[in-house]
């Protein structure tokens, strides 16, 4: 069964009507088993971090799928939690109780709430609170046509709703003659406008699905600036970027998710995100305040994501348009959260426009995985770059490394433009520069090099100067990743194990029978391997007929 929820209608008498709902929904028995191992979600409850969400409040808005506009609420019995945990918020109506006056039962909401909060099947199955409000009156859109100019406002709660992360499994978009279309650029701008004014004054993380094809672009209000942008990793794909109005690289991040849709694929990293902040909030991240920070915490959920096959961006996209930045891996996201934060190196300000090779000095960032929540200054006149110096080399383990850096800003407060930061790798021997990311419509820059050789590196935050920037300060938020993956082998009687670490996350073995070329690696037959003690151990029998191995990413 296929049908959308249509939430609202405005303003009656235009021919378009512009109309919220939830995309695409396939009813359909939840299959958690693989999907939370895919998401990272399995093997960091192996390493028995207690992580469930404790202590954080959520919100989720749902838009009513009859026509009445009453069904929105998420039954607690259908997702093993008590009455008490909720409180359902319509038209400034509240109540406690459930079943209650304000709405009835949704079906979509029960399903949000399954991959989201469930006892017994969520992410996060220990939330503090819910606030289940009905969409419509949470996000209030308004449209006012004076001649041949339609002036677009939208409007969120008047105060902090006290929610650290809300998730958004509807979209806005425009019903004309019985199809459905994309916002214009115009009305983008609004939505968008109300959710990153609301993410800053308030800390808020929107996480938002992308849509499911239809519309066939990216939809508010997903393509707000400050929160996540959320696709689906299977079936036919959620709508792809980039944003109508900027081109902007929209959705951030993908998830596989029951049904194959990102009503289901939202709730996953919605989730994620407030285990990732239960984690921060009791030090695993270190004793920095700025660990909480929102923008700290996408730049690690976006930094951990697993890159598929296919995965391209292009320049200067810092993205993938279909997938973002890959998908969603919490456990990658949790343990460079532990290695905690690490400051820059080095600052130095340069004629604006002018080349920033490496600075020679001999400190340097003491880990390969991390992240950094710092500030960045330019001027009229000059730009600003923040050096981060790795010695990228473990004597451990030969060969290249994969490097991943993620660097995240927001949007201010009732701005329309953003603060245009860049990030750029260079090799420090011979100052070449091996990657950028250089956006200037973005507010995330990622370098992701698959194969980077060992040696010293600058891995350089930089910031704009002149006299059209926002403000000539610019908090950002940096998460990085450089590991050397290597198979290790041991034998036992007539069996053997390969082992290689848990993290990063994401590895596959692969075998082949001969090495004559052509080469035929594959995964097939070759069981789940054991997490224990920091590895990943494989047990295999000497006479497998594959006698050649390797580790292969993507796991999926």
């Amino acid at each position: 069964m296929v049908f959308y929820r249509k939430l609202t209608v405005k303003n009656l008498l235009r021919r378009n009507v512009i109309s919220l709902f939830a995309g695409a929904f396939f009813f359909c028995a939840p299959v958690y088993g693989q999907d939370f191992g895919q998401a990272g979600i399995t093997l960091l409850r192996d390493l028995n971090t207690n992580l469930n969400g404790a202590g954080i409040r959520v919100g989720q808005p749902e838009g009513p799928e009859d026509q009445a506009g009453m069904d929105w609420e998420v039954a607690p019995g259908s997702v093993g939690q008590p009455t008490n945990l909720f409180t359902y918020i319509s038209d400034g109506d509240v109540s406690t109780n459930f079943p209650n006056s304000l709405g009835g039962e949704s079906s979509h909401a029960d399903s949000v709430g399954w991959n989201f909060y469930d006892l017994y099947t969520g992410v996060a199955t220990n939330v503090a609170h819910v606030d289940n409000y009905n969409a419509n009156y949470f996000a209030q859109e308004t449209e006012e046509v004076i001649g041949e100019v339609t002036n677009y406002t939208c409007s969120l709660p008047a105060s902090n709703i006290w929610d650290s992360v809300v998730n958004q499994s509807y979209i806005f978009a425009d019903y004309v003659d019985g199809n459905w279309y994309n916002c214009g650029s115009n009305e983008q701008a609004a939505i968008d406008s109300a959710f990153d004014t609301y993410a800053v004054q308030y800390g808020v993380l929107f996480v938002s699905g992308a849509g499911d094809g239809v519309p066939t672009y990216v939809s508010p209000p997903s393509t707000c600036y400050n929160g996540i942008s959320v696709g689906v990793y299977e079936g036919a794909g959620s709508s792809p970027g980039p944003t109508v109005d900027n081109g902007r690289c929209k959705p951030d991040i993908t998830a596989v998710a029951p049904g194959d849709v990102t009503s289901f694929s939202c709730p996953y990293v919605a989730g994620s995100a407030a285990i990732l902040l239960q984690a921060a909030q009791r030090g695993d991240g270190g004793t920095a305040s700025c660990a909480t920070n929102m923008t700290t915490l996408k730049a690690l959920l976006l930094n951990g994501a697993v890159k598929p096959p296919d995965w391209t961006n292009i320049p200067p996209s810092p993205l993938d348009f279909r997938y973002g930045s890959g998908v969603l891996n919490v456990f990658n996201s949790y343990e460079e959260l532990t290695f905690g934060r690490h400051v820059f190196n080095f600052s130095t300000n340069v004629p604006m426009g002018t080349a920033h090779p490496p600075v020679v000095m001999s400190g340097s960032v003491p880990v390969l995985s991390g992240w950094d929540f710092d500030t960045n200054a330019s001027s009229s006149s000059g730009d600003g770059v923040n050096h981060y110096f790795f010695n990228v080399t473990n004597s451990s383990r030969s060969g290249t490394f994969a490097l991943t850096a993620t660097l995240v800003w927001n949007r201010h407060k009732s701005k329309t433009a953003i603060n245009n930061l860049a990030l750029y790798l260079y090799n420090v021997a011979n100052s070449n520069l091996v990657a950028a990311s250089t956006s200037v419509v973005d507010n995330v820059q990622q370098v992701f090099v698959p194969q980077l050789a060992q040696g010293r590196y600058d891995l350089e935050v930089w910031k704009a100067g002149g006299g059209s920037i926002v403000s000539t300060k610019e908090s950002y938020a940096l998460a990085w990743q450089a590991a050397s993956e290597s198979l290790g082998i041991t034998s036992h009687g007539t069996n053997f194990f390969l082992s290689w670490p848990a993290y990063p996350a994401g590895f596959a073995v692969a075998a082949a029978s001969s090495l004559s070329s052509p080469i035929s690696w594959s995964t097939n037959n070759i069981p789940a391997p054991v997490y224990t003690n920091g590895e990943n151990l494989l047990w295999l029998s000497a006479t497998n007929s594959a006698e050649f191995f390797r580790l292969q990413t993507p796991n999926f």
